[in-house]
């Protein structure tokens, strides 16, 4: 038999195994909130979910632990079979979460979107409850075998929080590396590890853990009660903050880790400070600086937002070090308080453990509930800043009444007073001066999912923003323009179209570029409520009253494609950030074979990405994983932007373009390819994907992301580069005999399909040549793709840009502009428009300047024509 170490030797190996267990439950809470994440979506119930159900577990756990413990000879036994229960589960959770998904996946096509989702709720909740019961009944488990150690309670809780911070950072670098399943795995294998630590320090322990405990009563209700207030107080916070901290800092898989670990140092932190609190004026003090504190991380948002929009890193690294630890000098008083109000309790309770296993259990269970009404209450109802406020209240008044201060509640409405003026979010332009610092805000809506801002610009042009990131998608002329394009080119590419589904439906503008095809049934599908309501009432303008034009399905893309049975001749899969928290799978293996599945025969789907949010390796990765679904897929360019098109049973082709254009009517045909005809979108083809990739390499899975994880590395390295991307395109772009050949162009139109072609390549060579500072080079190539092919819209406006922007400085300065043009301003005008008619810009300055020669009837047809190219524009000059 192994010799008994001494107590205090013991009391180290407990507060070390503890340390880890520590490590590994944050891990896992970390791994399953993002495996929820999958089957939720892009929001913020798979973490609601998954900390719930923790807290309720560790709740619950800790009380019936604390039962257990009671006559334990051998408490440490128990802990090991407890983690090794833990550890066997982790590592069978990914095959009962698939077992359990599949099973509710079939139940989608039954019932609605809120009875499915309270189905996935309370099966995940009941899922996550089971180990997380396991890990809460550890925790007097321990506390009973580290008795008479000199671990203290607040030792061993405190290095518990600490081993949290590192279970929580950890994943990042894993995942990334192994994927879901395998960082899964490992930190199950670390689970079942500490288990058998624990059993091989169980005959070491024997001479000290051999007595059974004497009964001991429970705290006083009433402390119990107020301490489960602070619990629910103190999760309210995270939920808050994590909304917050996540919308002005890195909106990656990431940041939302950083807020967890920073949280858990402070309490880790405040749990190993309290021995030295001993005065019982602490209880007073903790509630006043938890409270004013919480309230100043409200004043201090739009500093800190501010500061990091003007910040510059030279890494993903160094920005999250940065970014965290400024989040950490911001909440560690608050959570400093959380974490030496344990010890300070139990040490006023009578000092022994089970009473701090009493007090962290009703904690926890009120930690739960405040979870459950932060996220899915306080926070769509009255908003994040409020519930941080009224977070803020419950903190103070429970420690108030905790402390027995009487004449301390005055504190009360001095807080209250300093909350008033922080009641609301700031404005876009106070958060994001350099951006958005001409803009007010038009909408806010904030509800469980995410928030939704509508700005406007002083010139009438609005934009719309999801958690303060640029959507891509305003109410500019040529902003409108690339989104009609997104609905164009996938319409046009199918013979005959009836049906087209859009996933995702941001401002509507897309969807509208739809309208012009007679007899078509089109279907939506937006998550964001905000969205939807900025569509109807502030983009109706510019989207034709998309809104009331088609059916629009409140649901997560993922799970409409699963749980719709119909099926569509055209899909549009919208752009989107996609190193945003949970926005990867949407370009994953699974939803791409999802939106096959969802095809009639001879069905288009074409997924649209952005061409500056990606470097090659992660571009690569997204081509590869939408070959997986549409082995003869190809691409098409227009301009910066990737249109990924895939057909169920058949390739594109030219044939199939013009029988759906000979159909329609001359307008009609103008409108389908936005003025450009069908060999301007023809010649923007760029091969089969096959020819563009290495068929080997890493591909998205949902349960092994890539992208998300390299992006963010990729921009802070300068990675992102659009001109290197669009030469590595040009170099693999097949010849044009292949590319005619490939999409089938009739023999009597190879002619005009070469210079469409040409035009495109000439384009963007020009493109290169300016992004890498050769300007007199790209106006060179720009002219001569003009002259192939007058008809493309962005070869024309790069045509004319220059040339705008010059005249715009001389006229702003009283130059004479004929000395440099050889014409007045009205003749570079005339020039500019008949290349760009559209072109607002120049529009607006002839219109002033037929207001000046009082040339009223020119004025008032440049008027029209600029409220109908531009009728959000309300600049009181032009209007």
């Amino acid at each position: 038999m192994a010799s008994p170490l001494n107590s205090h030797t013991l009391g180290r190996w407990l507060t070390g195994l503890y340390f880890v267990s520590g490590a590994a439950s944050l891990a896992y809470e970390v791994l399953w909130a993002r495996m929820l994440s999958v089957q939720f979506g892009v929001s913020i119930f798979g973490a609601v979910v998954t900390v719930c159900a923790f807290m309720v577990g560790l709740g619950a756990g800790s009380l019936l632990g604390t039962r257990v413990s009671r006559g334990a000879q051998h408490p440490l036994r128990y802990f090991a079979v407890l983690e090794l229960g833990v550890g066997v589960f982790a590592l069978l959770m990914p095959f009962i979460a698939q077992a359990v998904n599949q099973e509710l996946s079939a139940l989608a096509q039954d019932v609605t979107l809120t009875i499915w989702f309270a189905f996935q709720l309370v099966a995940a909740f009941l899922l996550l409850l089971v180990p997380a019961l396991a890990m809460g009944a550890g925790f007097p488990l321990l506390l009973a075998a580290a008795r008479d150690t000199g671990a203290s309670l607040g030792r061993v809780y405190g290095f518990n929080a600490l081993g949290g911070v590192v279970g929580a950072l950890l994943p990042l670098g894993l995942l990334p590396a192994l994927g879901w399943l395998a960082t899964a795995q490992a930190f199950a294998v670390a689970g079942i590890v500490i288990s058998v630590a624990a059993f091989l320090l169980v005959p070491r322990q024997v001479a000290v853990a051999s007595t059974a405990a004497p009964i001991l009563t429970m705290p006083p209700k009433s402390t119990l009660l107020l301490y489960a207030g602070i619990g629910a107080a103190a999760l309210m916070l995270e939920i808050g903050w994590t909304r917050l901290f996540g919308m002005i800092m890195l909106r990656t898989e990431y940041v939302l880790a950083v807020i967890i670990a920073v949280f858990l140092l402070g309490i880790g932190s405040g749990s190993l400070l309290a021995k030295r609190l001993t005065h019982a004026r602490w209880l007073l003090v903790l509630p006043l600086t938890a409270s004013v504190s919480a309230v100043l991380t409200l004043w201090l948002l739009a500093p800190l937002s501010r500061a990091i929009e003007a910040s510059h890193f030279a890494s993903l690294s160094a920005a999250l070090l940065v970014q965290g630890g400024v989040l950490a000098l911001l909440t560690l008083p608050v959570t400093l308080a959380l974490g030496a109000w344990l010890p300070l309790l139990t040490a006023r309770c009578g000092g022994d453990s089970r009473h701090g296993a009493w007090l962290y259990g009703v904690n926890s269970l009120g930690a739960a509930l405040g979870t459950l009404v932060a996220g899915f209450v306080l926070i769509p109802t009255i908003g994040s800043p409020a519930t941080i406020m009224i977070a803020a209240l419950l903190l103070l008044s429970c420690g108030f009444v905790l402390a027995q201060a009487r004449r301390a509640w005055f504190a009360v409405a001095v807080v209250v007073i300093s909350m008033w003026p922080v009641l609301s979010l700031p404005p876009v332009a106070a958060l994001l001066p350099r951006a958005l610092g001409d803009t007010h805000d038009a909408l806010v809506y904030e509800d469980a999912l995410s928030m939704t801002h509508v700005v406007e610009r002083h010139d009438g042009q609005r934009i719309l923003l999801d958690d303060l990131q640029r959507m891509d998608a305003a109410s500019d002329p040529d902003a409108v323009v690339v989104q009609q394009n997104q609905a164009r080119l996938p319409l046009l590419l199918h013979a005959q179209p009836h049906s087209v589904l859009f996933l995702g439906m941001g401002t509507g503008i897309s969807a509208s570029g739809a309208l012009v095809y007679p007899d078509l049934t089109l279907t939506a599908v937006e998550l964001s409520r905000g969205a939807v309501i900025a569509a109807r009432d502030w983009f109706a303008p510019v989207n034709h009253d998309i809104v009331n034009r088609l059916r629009i399905v409140r649901d997560d893309a993922r799970r409409f494609l699963v749980s719709d049975s119909a099926h569509y001749d055209v899909i549009v899969g919208d752009l989107f950030h996609p190193d945003l928290a949970g926005r990867s799978a949407l370009l994953s293996v699974e939803q791409f074979t999802r939106a096959r599945a969802r095809l009639n025969d001879g069905g288009v789907f074409v997924q649209w990405v952005a061409l500056n949010q990606f470097d090659a390796a992660s571009l690569d990765i997204v081509l590869r994983s939408f070959i997986q679904a549409f082995p003869q897929a190809v691409v098409f360019v227009d301009p910066f932007r990737l249109a990924l098109v895939g057909s169920k049973d058949h390739v594109v082709n030219a044939p199939d373009v013009l029988t759906n254009l000979a159909r329609l009517s001359d307008a009609a045909r103008s409108n389908a390819t936005g003025g450009e005809g069908a060999w301007t979108w023809l010649g923007r083809y760029f091969g089969p994907i096959k020819s563009l990739v290495r068929a080997d390499g890493d591909v998205q899975h949902e349960a092994t992301p890539r992208i998300e994880y390299l992006l963010p590395k990729a921009r802070y390295r300068g990675e992102l580069d659009l001109a290197a991307l669009l030469t590595q395109l040009l170099k693999q772009r097949p010849a044009w005999q292949r590319a005619a050949e490939e999409l089938r162009v009739p023999a009597d139109a190879r002619a005009t399909f070469e210079k469409s072609y040409a035009a495109t390549e000439l384009a963007l060579a020009g493109w290169v040549a300016t992004l890498r500072g050769k300007a007199e080079e790209g106006n060179r190539l720009l002219q001569l793709a003009y002259q192939a092919n007058p008809q493309d819209r962005w070869v024309g406006v790069a045509l004319v840009t220059p040339i705008w922007t010059q005249l715009e400085a001389m006229l702003q300065q009283g130059a004479r502009v004929q000395d440099t043009f050889g014409k007045d301003a009205r003749d570079v005008l005339a020039a500019i428009l008949r290349i760009r008619p559209d072109h607002v810009p120049a529009l607006k300055m002839l219109l002033k300047l037929e207001q000046l020669a009082g040339n009223r009837a020119h004025a008032e047809a440049l008027r029209a024509q600029l409220t109908q190219l531009s009728p959000l524009d309300h600049d009181d000059n032009n209007r």
